[in-house]
């Protein structure tokens, strides 16, 4: 029998996948978390084969609890499902050991081929979403917007890089080798450039036009 545990923060597509996977001999639904912190927990209590695992969580989100995920439990395979498209993002969850990237329009039929090729070791994207990687490979992502803002320093790029991995203020100086105000200089100058009101707008941003591509 393989044990899936799903983590996402919406029940409906808890429930969902979980009907899925009710007409399908050898899974089943061993275990479900609505954040990271929770998913986290459960791997501790008990062996899961496969974390079907949704991006934009609270408290702890897909990209850092996938990176523990792959760092604590080689073993376990990991298929990311989300509705987010954006080439660096897709880039940043294979990197922390992601098997797979699905987005959440998948039917049935695709999700269970998902699910049976990751379990069989293999790397699993939906059409859309190889496309967006070759398209970014090559150098041209067809969904990301021109940019309409002022150009950002290099040292505003890697600041924005480690906001958009959830590092605090105090991680970045640390990371950077600069000191925490000079951090803050930066994020209120970003705030500026990219007409963001708060740290989910640069993340936003920053994601629908590329601009970590």
């Amino acid at each position: 029998m393989i044990n899936v545990l799903i983590a996402d923060d919406h029940q409906l597509v808890i429930d969902g996948i979980k009907l899925m996977l009710s007409d399908e001999s050898g899974l089943i639904c061993a275990g479900e978390a609505n954040d990271g912190v929770q998913a986290l927990a459960l791997l501790k209590e008990k062996p899961f084969d496969l974390v079907i695992l949704d991006i934009n969580m609270p408290v702890l989100n897909g990209v850092e609890t996938c990176k523990q995920i792959h760092r604590d439990y080689p073993d376990v395979k990991i298929l990311a499902l989300s509705m987010l498209k954006e080439a660096s993002l897709i880039k940043l969850m294979l990197k922390n050991g992601a098997h797979g990237y699905l987005l959440k329009n998948a039917g049935k039929d695709e999700v269970l081929e998902a699910i049976r090729a990751v379990l069989a070791g293999k790397k699993y994207f939906s059409e859309e979403v190889s496309d967006i990687i070759m398209a970014s490979l090559a150098g041209s992502n067809p969904k990301t917007k021109t940019s309409p803002f002022p150009k950002i320093s290099r040292r505003e790029k890697q600041v924005l890089q480690l906001i958009v991995e959830e590092y605090t203020t105090a991680e970045i100086a640390e990371k950077l080798f600069i000191s925490f105000g000079t951090v803050e200089t930066h994020r209120r100058n970003l705030l500026i450039k990219l007409g963001a009101r708060n740290t989910a707008g640069l993340v936003r941003t920053s994601l629908e036009y590329g601009l970590l591509e």
